[in-house]
């Protein structure tokens, strides 16, 4: 049993000294005094895991220390609350399980049973405590690769990713487009020993087969037409770091072949030469498609998806961790803001909660280009929800835009000129040099907008 920091207030001397003595015994650090504006301030000096106040005192009740308690300690250093009464009614049970009073004691009680809620109140006091402590601890680790969430999800993501980093071991991202496969191979590769080393990035669906084997293993002079120079292949120059293969579902079967032996004997051969190159390096592939499934349906080589997916790392759909999402909205307004010279703009709730309910297909990325534009475009202290709706009129059922993107692009082209001439109270020569272009250049967008 943990055992934690309790403040006891009671107007009634025996009841402190009685209670007071139960606690100390259960070996909690006991806090006592009869007054209510006393608790206060220590409420307000230091932190405590739990408070057990009496309802009806002289002066202020329990449920006004409460009340004051909301309005001046931040949430994450209020203790729980335990409201003890003689004159209890349901509707006061209902005004304090409101104001977050975690349990409420009819008087006469079992004194073990307020060393059994006292325990509780305890344990997950401290459970939230530690949760704070390690979500500061990621977002200081794992902030700058755009890894932030509560979700057991996202925690479970980010264990993966500290075991793996530890070791060699080839890794398969999966996940759908946009929520971040290419971050966490970079976590992966920043936490390695191999952190020094290089992360070299290829896009197998960039590329045309033929340009990609030379790509990704290299080439000899006049092994092809056109090619008067030999060329290191990223292989390479990943030796002795990691080479990410995103995409990777969309390589030719003659590719798998080649990627197979090098995952198997760790060689390859230039395109064109006839020595084997040795090569030490880490494979971190990713894909936002079924592996398995193509390698069943015989689109992809079951051998070569074995060799890829020794650990898997599978990333959840925004939709699927929706409580993850105010925290990424937090991530990136706060980031780009002060980018921008704006460190004190703020969410509006009615922003957020638009946002939340969203079920972003695009996922991480289509969030974070969602709350760029809304802080670029934001002309006052607050983002409003209509800079986090585009195109109104044109939104889906979760309340954000199902527009085609070259319609949102002109949207957001025309509100950002709107934006700068309503600053610059309809003045285009200062309109055009807040939007970093020239008036002729000005003149051309009113136009092609319809802006008189």
């Amino acid at each position: 049993m943990r055992h934690g920091t309790v403040l006891l207030v009671d107007d009634e001397e025996k009841i402190l000294k009685t209670l007071g003595r139960a606690l100390r015994e259960d070996e909690h650090e006991v806090t006592t005094t009869s007054s209510a504006q006393e608790a206060l301030r220590l409420l307000s000096s230091r932190q405590f895991d739990v408070l057990v106040i009496d309802y009806l005192m002289p002066g202020l009740t329990g449920l006004d220390v409460v009340r004051e308690l909301q309005a001046s300690v931040p949430e994450p250093d209020r203790p729980a609350v335990l409201m003890m009464t003689a004159h209890g009614t349901i509707r006061n049970a209902v005004e304090a399980m409101k104001l977050g009073v975690s349990d409420y004691l009819q008087k006469p009680f079992d004194i073990d049973d307020l060393l059994v809620s006292v325990r509780r109140a305890v344990e997950e006091q401290q459970a939230r405590s530690g949760l704070r402590y390690l979500l500061s601890e990621q977002k200081a680790q794992f902030g700058q690769y755009g890894i932030v969430g509560r979700s057991r999800a996202v925690q479970d993501v980010i264990a993966r990713v500290e075991l793996v980093a530890k070791s060699r071991s080839t890794v398969l991202i999966t996940g759908e487009t946009g929520t971040g496969k290419e971050l966490v191979a970079r976590a992966i590769h920043d936490r390695s020993a191999e952190r020094a080393q290089p992360l070299i990035k290829v896009n197998c669906a960039a590329l045309p087969e033929s340009l990609l084997e030379s790509e990704l293993f290299g080439h000899v002079r006049g092994a092809f037409t056109g090619a008067v120079h030999a060329r290191k292949g990223r292989f390479a120059l990943a030796d002795g770091g990691t080479i990410f293969l995103d995409e990777i579902a969309t390589i030719s079967p003659s590719v798998q072949a080649r990627l197979l032996r090098v995952l198997q004997e760790r060689e390859f051969e230039p395109l064109g030469a006839e020595r084997t190159q040795k090569v030490d390096v880490r494979v971190i592939a990713a894909t936002n498609r079924d592996l398995q499934q193509l390698a069943s349906e015989g689109r992809f080589q079951n051998d070569l998806y074995y060799r890829l997916n020794v650990i898997p790392i599978r990333i959840p759909p925004l939709r699927e961790r929706r409580e993850d999402i105010p925290l990424l909205v937090e991530h990136f307004a706060r980031r780009i803001a002060e980018s921008l010279g704006k460190p004190d703009l703020r969410m509006a709730d009615a922003a957020l909660d638009a946002l939340s309910a969203y079920d972003w297909p695009g996922n991480v990325r289509e969030l974070e280009n969602t709350v760029e534009r809304a802080v670029v475009l934001a002309t006052g202290s607050t983002i409003t929800p209509d800079l986090v709706l585009l195109m109104p009129g044109a939104r889906d059922e979760g309340g954000l835009p199902s527009a085609r993107l070259h319609e949102n692009l002109a949207w957001a082209e025309r509100e950002s000129i709107l934006a700068a001439l309503r600053a610059s109270n309809g003045i285009k020569k200062d309109a055009a040099e807040s939007l970093g272009i020239s008036q002729r250049a000005l003149s051309h967008y009113l136009g092609k907008h319809g802006i008189d």
